[in-house]
Formats: C-alpha cells, structure tokens, sequence
C-alpha cells in the first residue's frame, strides 16, 4: 500500500539529462492532453462528425497510454521499447487510416476502401516490426524494411492518386482540404518513420544518426513523429467539423 503513494517505487527515477525519457514524458502530456480536448469537443459537433473526433481522440489516448509504459521501461534500463511501440502502432494507425474512410464516407466511401487502408497498414507495421524486433541479423532488417515500406507506398497511392482521392476531389470544399492535408501528414510526415527504421537496425545507420552534430537516438525520432503525426491527424479532422458547422 505504501507503494501506491510513493512514485518513486512506481515510475523508476529519470536523469535530468535523460533527452530520450524526456521525449517519452513529454510525447506522453502532449496526447493525453489531446485526447482531453477531443473528447471534451465531441459533444460541439452533430453526428456527422463525432465518430471522426471520438476516433482521434482514441488514437492520442492509446497512445499517450503506451508512451507511459514506455517511458517506464526507458527509465528502467531496459532500452529501447520496440515491442510496445509496435503494438501501439498496430492499434493507432489502422485508426488514422480509418479517418479517411470516416471524412469520405458523404463522399461515397466504402468499407472496402477502409478495410483495403486497414490491411496495407497491418503489413506495414508486421513487417517494419519483423525487421525491427524479430529478425534483426543480415539481411532481415532490409528485406522486411521493403515488404512494409511497398505497402506504405500502397497507401500513397491510394490516398493521393487512387479511390479515395477521387471521392475527395468530388467532396471540395472543407473536405478536400482536409484530405489533402492529411495526405501531407502520411507523405510528409509518416516519412519519419523509416528514418527511424533505419536509424534503429543494422546495416542502415546504426543506432544512432546525427543531427548538427548531435548524436539523435531512434527513439527520439520516433517519438517526436508520432506526437506530430497523431495530434496533427487530430487537429486537421477537428478543424473540418468546425468548418462543416
């Protein structure tokens, strides 16, 4: 019982200049704070919209819970939290993809279009974790990297030049703002991802890459994309059911 009120006996102890536990605590108050905001907003939009706002609220929320246990396991010296990261991936980015199919759905979207965006997702992140964790000697960590970086430029395709970019550009308006936006998040800043990817296994960059001079760790690139990434997501489906009123 003791323990319970001591945080000391149940969030191990971080060093000050620990910048890697620094981004785990921080990642983790940024989206729950997030997840606070959807949540409390949802009730401001009509039906149309709620599904997408309760969904990015989930994606921060089941999120900044993994990154808790992370940033423990950090602080534990246990290293980097590759198993937890990837089953916080393989519950959140299926979500994010899900956000398309829900902006679209007035729009003509089918649940094809959403389960299609589902799977290419669930390869993505299976194989980026088979090279990450699983098999991690020779020429493992480059061949899975490909399998998982086709099926991220699966997505690619499909949500700027194929089905669902078409249902956009017949939406306009808010909705094909949106869209595009988001678009931009999966080009632009999912493609933190792979530098992660390679910072982190053999044969590509090593542990770690440089940055001015500065060694940067995996864990950090990883943990500032997905707090862009996933509160961004967020934002830009918030910011269409404002402008929808």
């Amino acid at each position: 019982m003791e323990n319970l009120f001591n945080l000391s006996a149940v969030v191990p102890a971080m060093a000050t200049d620990d910048y890697v536990g620094f981004t785990f605590f921080v990642g983790c108050m940024a989206m729950m704070a997030a997840s606070a905001f959807f949540f409390l907003s949802m009730n401001s939009f009509d039906n149309k919209w709620r599904t997408s706002i309760l969904v990015s609220g989930l994606i921060t929320f089941i999120a900044a819970v993994h990154y808790w246990y992370m940033r423990d396991y950090w602080a534990s010296g246990n290293g980097s939290p590759t198993f937890f990261r990837y089953v916080d991936w393989i519950l959140t980015v299926p979500l994010m993809c899900v956000e398309f199919y829900l902006i679209l759905k007035a729009a003509g979207a089918t649940k094809q279009l959403m389960w299609k965006l589902i799977l290419l997702s669930t390869v993505m992140l299976v194989a980026g974790y088979f090279g990450e964790g699983v098999y991690t000697g020779g020429n493992g960590p480059a061949l899975w990297g490909l399998i998982s970086g086709l099926a991220y430029f699966a997505i690619v395709y499909e949500i700027w030049k194929g089905e669902a970019s078409k249902l956009a550009a017949s939406a306009g308006g808010a909705v094909l703002s949106a869209h595009k936006t988001l678009v931009k998040f999966v080009v632009i800043g999912w493609a933190i991802y792979p530098i992660g990817y390679m910072a982190g296994t053999q044969g590509w960059y090593g542990a770690a890459g440089e940055f001015f001079g500065m060694p940067i760790a995996m864990d950090v690139i990883y943990n500032v994309g997905d707090a862009i990434n996933k509160i961004g997501f967020g934002l830009v489906v918030y910011n269409l059911a404002v402008n929808s009123k």
